[in-house]
């Protein structure tokens, strides 16, 4: 059953060493996340799975331990899916970006709370399939967590990666309402096709933590809110 999530935006730039010198544009979020992660810790899980975009490649499960880098970002900074499990299978491929970045955010808060895995979602899922992830997720434990990775719109601004496109500012206002309230019928009613045009590259997890929770009880604070590239980024805790 799913006792808590937390919602936290997913862009490299996120950890300090990929943003360097613009670092300090984020940290509210960075802070904002810190405090969502405390959430969770507070729900006592006994699994936390961490629900990010991928690529094909790094789509479906990540074990404990795997290991993920900014490499690709021109940083040489390393993180792991949590501490090696001794004698466990091995980690595997690469985590996709967004996981990676959760892997850096549960070790910048000395996550310790309960045993770690990942779950790489194509961004193209069918919303059904969403909800169907989700409801597997919460069933795998008697006290599931989510640290659920996803970024808003990316056309905000005509300097967002997907340029300007007036859609934008309401699918987000939208989605921050319905994050900021654990509202799990709305993010299951959120248009994948709109969602994909305008480069939502969190609509298919925040479904999957909307299958998740059906039926959990679970209230919800949005705890940031900002686009500050041309891109919606959401913090929100459920519990």
């Amino acid at each position: 059953m799913l006792v808590a999530a937390a919602v936290c935006p997913c862009p490299p730039l996120l950890v300090p060493q990929v943003a360097a010198g613009a670092a300090d544009e984020l940290a509210a979020a960075r802070t904002a996340c810190s405090d969502a992660l405390a959430v969770l810790a507070a729900s006592r899980p006994d699994r936390l799975v961490v629900v990010g975009p991928a690529d094909p490649a790094g789509e479906g499960a990540h074990p404990q331990g795997a290991r993920g880098s900014f490499h690709g970002f021109g940083v040489a900074a390393e993180v792991r899916l949590g501490a090696p499990v001794p004698g466990g299978p091995a980690a595997g491929r690469d985590l996709p970006p967004s996981l990676a970045v959760a892997a850096w955010l549960l070790d910048h808060t000395d996550w310790a709370c309960a045993p770690v895995s990942g779950l790489g979602v194509g961004p193209a899922l069918a919303t059904e399939d969403c909800l169907a992830a989700g409801r597997e997720l919460a069933g795998t434990a008697g006290r599931v967590a989510l640290l659920v990775m996803g970024d808003g719109s990316a056309c905000r601004t005509v300097k967002a990666p997907g340029y300007l496109d007036e859609r934008a500012a309401a699918f987000d206002a939208a989605a921050a309402r319905a994050l900021g309230t654990a509202d799990t019928a709305a993010l299951a009613a959120v248009d994948a096709r709109l969602g994909t045009e305008l480069q939502a590259a969190g609509r298919a997890s925040w479904q999957v933590l909307a299958g998740a929770a059906e039926g959990a009880g679970l209230d919800g604070r949005l705890l940031y809110e900002d686009a500050p590239y041309g891109v919606g980024y959401f913090v929100a805790a459920w519990s």
